[in-house]
């Protein structure tokens, strides 16, 4: 690849970045949520019995405290509720409330914004291949990177 395109690709994926960044925190702000916040309520809707703090943390692809620290911050909204887990009195499940669940599709309409507006006007063979090419790009990142890589949300 020329100079010139790689610093064409470095400056387009730094500001795409900082722009994505930006606008789904205002998205989210408007539903009461910090970014991170959205990707774990949804992770909690795919469980309606519950799932732990450890399991949650390895499907957010952090750790279990980073995971525990994010639900403090979440706490207030009441959009989940912990139970016991029958056994073993260390560990409780995180279990999505109703107001949680109502929360869902407002989130799923903020991510459905961000993409219509990012891609929205492209043709289908353009959305193709914008597709394509930022999943073959995940994929390379993700091999370089081997267990540093961040789990998939």
């Amino acid at each position: 690849m020329k100079s010139v395109e790689v610093m064409r690709v470095n400056a387009a994926l730094n500001k795409m970045s900082q722009l994505y960044r930006v606008a789904k925190a205002r998205r989210l702000g408007e539903l009461g949520l910090h970014p991170g916040q959205d990707v774990l309520l949804w992770q909690l809707a795919q469980e309606p019995d519950g799932i732990t703090v450890t399991e949650l943390a390895g499907r957010l692809g952090v750790e279990p405290p980073t995971a525990t620290r994010s639900l403090v911050r979440l706490g207030a909204g009441g959009w989940f509720r912990r139970e016991p887990v029958p056994g073993d009195r260390r560990q409780v499940r995180i279990v999505i409330s109703e107001a949680g669940l109502k929360l869902i599709p407002r989130i799923e309409d903020a991510w459905n914004d961000l993409a219509d507006q990012i891609i929205g006007s492209a043709t289908v063979a353009e959305r193709a291949i914008v597709l394509s090419a930022l999943e073959r790009a995940n994929d390379r990142l993700r091999a370089d990177l081997g267990d540093d890589a961040p789990a998939d949300s």
